[in-house]
């Protein structure tokens, strides 16, 4: 779903990994797409450009937003394999690829980190195999096709069991992908799945959208998702928090994510960014 902003699923299943003969339902907007879009990329349709730009109508931050919040998993990713010492990271909801990429980061700091990719659009699947076929990454990365929704399929995947040990530490990175998932998904029960999969010493970067520094709360701007493939659920510092369970918070903690250790802070009058992030650690 991504990373960027990219859950919703076209497919609705677990899948397998991608297949570019997987039907790509180009008539809604999809939350992918117009995080593309966004970011000023390339991979969207005239439907996705449309919804984006009714997005930036009612909220004029979100290409900052976006940005911060994609600046922001740069450093998570760079912090829990170069400071914590990750080898292994399970991005679910990774979006089209955009350079950068998490293995790219990864590889940067540590070779031979292993990253597996899910998405559930098949239009992200087939982009991320294709970089991943002009990359030298070799065996340490996969791209899986598959739903959030069903955290039990992700974990079980073989794809992801062939680069993922769930015995040694994990970096699981949610960005900007549970805003994705409605209640009636039960999102607390999909977070701890994947949390609890994890063993002592991982890491869950995540990040998520909000209404708090908003006067509108901007339920206008989310409410162009609702004839997306998925509907943005904007929630409270303190619902989003929920999310981290009893993992441990690195400091600065829970934060809109231009202050999660940027290397400067944000001019004081910039926009508010409606999006927190954090990090947090799997103590024993």
């Amino acid at each position: 779903m991504t990373s960027p902003l990219s859950g919703g699923a076209d497919t609705g299943g677990s899948g397998g990994t991608g297949s570019p003969f997987l039907k790509i339902d180009t008539s809604r907007p999809h939350p992918a797409r117009m995080y593309d879009y966004f970011l000023g990329g390339k991979d969207h349709y005239e439907v996705d450009r449309d919804a984006a730009e009714q997005f930036i109508k009612a909220a004029p931050e979100v290409r900052d937003g976006v940005r911060a919040n994609r600046h922001f998993m740069h450093r998570a990713v760079r912090h829990v394999v170069a400071e914590g010492g990750v080898r292994q990271i399970l991005d679910i909801g990774t979006g089209l690829p955009t350079e950068p990429n998490v293995h790219q980061i990864a590889h940067a700091v540590a070779p031979g980190t292993r990253v597996a990719y899910v998405d559930n659009d098949p239009i992200v699947s087939t982009h991320s195999m294709a970089l991943m076929a002009d990359s030298d990454t070799g065996s340490d990365t996969a791209v899986v096709l598959a739903d959030l929704r069903d955290p039990r399929a992700v974990l079980d995947h073989p794809d992801v069991r062939r680069l993922i040990d769930f015995d040694e530490p994990v970096a699981l990175l949610l960005v900007a992908v549970v805003h994705f998932l409605a209640e009636a998904d039960d999102p607390d029960a999909v977070v701890a799945t994947l949390r609890d999969a994890l063993p002592t010493g991982s890491y869950l970067v995540l990040s998520h959208a909000t209404g708090d520094f908003h006067e509108d709360r901007r339920e206008g701007a989310a409410s162009v998702y609702d004839k997306a493939s998925a509907s943005m659920n904007l929630r409270s510092h303190a619902r989003v928090l929920d999310f981290f369970g009893d993992f441990t918070l690195l400091d600065p903690g829970l934060v809109t994510v231009p202050h999660w250790r940027a290397p400067e802070p944000p001019h004081a009058d910039a926009p508010p960014i409606g999006i927190y992030g954090g990090v947090a650690r799997k103590d024993g």
